[in-house]
C-alpha cells in the first residue's frame, strides 16, 4: 500500500495541502469551523512530500493534486467537490457517516 493511500485511511478526515495555496487554505478552514478535526499533510513540509504529491499526481490525473481531500478512507476530491457538497448539504452526512462530524 503506497504512503498517500495508508494516511488517508488512518484518520475519519485527511487533507494532503501545500501551506502557501489559497485554495488548500479555504478547504482547511471549511472543515475546521465544521468543528472536523482533519489530518492535514502539509506537501512542502513533510520530507516524503514530493513521492506524496507524485501517488496525488497519479490517483487524481491532474498536475496540480492539492488539495486532496479524504473522508472515511475514499478519496473525495479537491475544493470544487467539497465546496459543491458543502453547498448542496452532503458534506455534513458525508462526514457524520465517516465518524468525523456528530451534532
Amino acid at each position: 500500500m503506497d504512503n498517500v493511500t495508508r494516511l488517508a485511511s488512518q484518520r475519519a478526515v485527511v487533507i494532503f495541502s501545500r501551506s502557501s495555496c489559497c485554495f488548500c487554505y479555504s478547504v482547511k478552514s471549511l472543515f475546521h469551523e465544521l468543528g472536523v478535526n482533519a489530518a492535514v499533510h502539509e506537501l512542502d513540509e513533510d520530507p516524503r512530500g514530493a513521492e506524496m504529491e507524485r501517488a496525488l499526481v497519479k490517483l487524481l490525473g491532474r498536475r496540480s493534486p492539492v488539495p486532496a481531500v479524504f473522508i472515511g478512507g475514499k478519496l473525495v476530491g479537491s475544493t470544487d467537490k467539497i465546496m459543491t457538497l458543502h453547498l448542496g448539504g452532503n458534506l455534513v452526512p458525508q462526514l457524520m457517516a465517516a465518524g468525523a462530524l456528530w451534532l
